[in-house]
C-alpha cells in the first residue's frame, strides 16, 4: 500500500496537473467538449507488481461513461517473502504456483465537480464488474517454460476506483485510477503457497491510462 502512495505521488508531477479555479474563486467558464469515445492501454502498479491492460471509454450522458477493461497482472498472497542467495537469484519459501489474473470489467465511470474544477482536472468515481480468468504455472519451474502447465479457473470479479484525467487535448488522454480489486471463487480457490488456498484475490492497483479520444 504504501508502495502505492509513493508511486502515485511521484508520477502525478508528469501529469500535467493544473487544477486552477476550485470552487467560489473560479470564474464563470464554457465547459469544454470532449470527444465521446477513448480508447488505450493501462499500466498498473500493486503489490504483485507491475501488470497490463486495455480499455474502451463511451460518453453516454453528461457526466456518465460506460466502459469496457481488460488486464493482466500477477497476484502474490500476503504470506510470501522473497529471499536472494548467494548468486542474486530470488525465490520464495514454500510458493507452489505463480498465480496471474486476468479480469474483464464492463462498468461507469461519473465524473465529479464538472462546475468547480477546470476541465483540465477531471476527476471520477468508476464501478467495474465482470468474469475473471485466474490461472496459475509451477513455481518451480521457469517462468516461461512454466506456462506449459497452466491450470485455468474462473470466478466473479469487479473493483471501485477514484481517478482523474488530465489536460485539455482532445485527441489524446492521459489519466490516473487508483482501484481496489475483488475476485471471488466459489470453491476453495487458488494454491499459491504450499497447502494454502485463497477464494478471494484482489487488492489496491495503481493504474495509470493513455490513449486516443475520437
Amino acid at each position: 500500500m504504501k508502495k502505492l502512495l509513493l508511486t502515485a505521488i511521484l508520477l502525478i508531477p508528469f501529469l500535467n496537473v493544473n487544477p486552477q479555479g476550485i470552487g467560489e474563486l473560479a470564474p464563470e467558464k464554457k465547459p469544454e467538449v470532449f470527444p465521446d469515445n477513448a480508447f488505450g492501454i493501462d499500466i498498473m502498479f500493486s503489490e504483485g507488481g507491475i501488470g497490463f491492460g486495455t480499455f474502451y471509454r463511451r460518453q453516454i450522458a453528461q457526466n456518465l461513461t460506460a466502459f469496457g477493461d481488460l488486464s493482466i497482472s500477477e497476484a502474490k498472497d500476503e504470506r510470501e517473502f522473497e529471499y536472494v542467495d548467494f548468486f542474486g537469484q530470488t525465490y520464495t519459501l514454500g510458493k507452489k504456483n505463480r498465480v496471474f489474473l486476468l479480469p474483464l470489467n464492463f462498468g461507469l465511470q461519473y465524473r465529479l465537480f464538472e462546475n468547480i474544477i477546470y476541465d483540465n482536472l477531471r476527476p471520477y468515481i468508476n464501478l467495474g464488474l465482470g468474469p475473471s480468468m485466474v490461472f496459475t504455472t509451477p513455481y518451480d519451474q521457469e517462468f516461461f517454460d512454466a506456462f506449459g502447465e497452466a491450470k485455468a479457473k474462473y470466478a466473479l470479479g469487479g473493483y471501485v476506483g477514484l481517478g482523474a484525467n488530465f489536460g485539455l487535448d482532445k485527441s489524446s488522454l492521459v489519466g490516473i485510477n487508483f482501484r481496489y480489486y475483488l475476485i471471488h471463487f466459489f470453491d476453495e480457490g487458488v494454491e499459491s503457497l504450499e497447502g494454502r488456498f485463497r477464494n478471494n484475490l484482489g487488492g489496491f492497483f495503481l493504474t495509470i491510462n493513455l490513449g486516443i479520444m475520437y
